[in-house]
């Protein structure tokens, strides 16, 4: 980034691209642009790097290559996982579980299927820090059931929900589990097994790769039906000619986030937490879980003005009000209201989120133009 554009504050929103991962994907625009499909020495060379990449996302995530879908991203993954499951298993039950701060990619598919298929939804209830009690997942479940879809850490707050815990109670009652990962794979470790999950979503863009790629883990066994019908690929559960050049940069961007996470973690938390008290000092709330959250994220809240008018008196911040999606909306967050935050607490929040490139020094100045637009 040049030196003179605004202090990136953003990550949750999108991540720049690593430039080893835009050094990965140049030759397979160019020179290496054969069908991955195609019996063909070009197809052969598309068809190793697929596959390579393939296994770079499953060993970050700890499952197997052939568990590993390729998708457009993450409101796709979160499509397929839901409605895959629900077709699949209609037969058996027609009752999904998901909680009321998720992605608008599984809510808007889960009133979907409530809408116009029949289903029957239960949106959990969050407590004041966001995370869902278990309890309410258990009483929730009935022998109807087929599926509970619940994010691995929320996109505007950065709060992690104890997937482990919610997915044994699944488990428990046989029930399939999809977790929406795509804001965590990458910024904490994340492992299919020690979550417990049968299906997690993954965005590129996330984790310094493209936008318009992502994957969805699917765990042997599990009954998904496609959504995208066609020639088959992806093991006939996504039809379309995958695409090699993303992919390839996906898969560099995960070996990355494997190589660098230790490293990551305590330094980009320090800095949150640097900038959490220079802001705290001054009188501004951190909405959210003080402990639970991703460690690049703080949702922080000056009340009295609202998180636009905050953002509009600091240009030399590039920040937002919360998820991406709704950027430029004058209404509170739902995802703070559903947490029980105050009316002009909510509409004060923004959301700061740091990553691999921010430096003390951004922090700081950060820091002092957030206090002086709050002031």
């Amino acid at each position: 980034m040049k030196l003179d554009s605004p202090i990136y504050l953003d990550y949750n929103g999108t991540t720049p691209i690593d430039p080893q991962v835009a050094a990965a994907i140049a030759p397979y625009l160019t020179e290496h642009f054969g069908n991955p499909s195609s019996s063909h020495a070009y197809g052969h060379a598309a068809g190793e790097a697929l596959s390579a990449a393939r296994g770079q996302v499953a060993d970050l995530l700890g499952g197997l290559p052939n568990e590993i879908v390729f998708t457009a991203g993450g409101s796709e993954g979160d499509n397929l996982a839901i409605q895959g499951v629900a077709m699949a298993l209609k037969d058996r039950g027609n009752h999904i579980v998901t909680q009321q701060t998720e992605h608008p990619a599984v809510l808007a598919t889960c009133r979907y299927f409530e809408t116009r298929l029949g289903f029957e939804v239960t949106r959990l209830a969050v407590d004041g820090t966001g995370l869902v009690d278990p309890q309410t997942l258990a009483d929730a479940m009935t022998a109807r059931t087929v599926l509970v879809s619940i994010m691995h850490a929320n996109n505007e707050t950065g709060v992690l929900q104890p997937i482990r815990a919610l997915s044994a109670i699944a488990r428990s009652r046989g029930v399939v589990f999809h977790t929406d990962a795509a804001q965590s794979v990458g910024k904490v470790a994340v492992h299919v097994d020690d979550l417990g999950v049968d299906l997690l979503t993954v965005a590129a863009h996330k984790l310094y790769a493209p936008k318009g790629i992502g994957a969805l883990y699917v765990r042997s066994g599990t009954p998904l039906n496609p959504v995208i019908h066609g020639a088959g690929q992806e093991n006939g559960r996504r039809a379309g000619t995958e695409n090699v050049p993303y992919i390839v940069g996906f898969g560099v961007a995960c070996r990355l986030a494997k190589e660098k996470l230790d490293v990551d973690i305590p330094r980009i938390r320090a800095l949150r937490d640097r900038l959490h008290r220079r802001l705290a000092d001054r009188g501004w709330v951190l909405n959210g879980h003080p402990v639970e959250r991703l460690p690049n994220t703080l949702n922080i809240s000056s009340t009295g003005l609202d998180g636009e008018q905050i953002l509009a008196r600091t240009p030399e911040i590039a920040a937002s009000t919360g998820a991406a999606c709704h950027a430029g909306r004058t209404d509170p967050s739902s995802v703070l209201l559903s947490m029980g935050i105050p009316h002009a607490q909510a509409l004060g929040a923004i959301r700061l989120s740091l990553g691999r490139w921010t430096r003390e020094e951004d922090v700081d100045r950060a820091a002092e133009a957030l206090t002086r637009a709050g002031s």
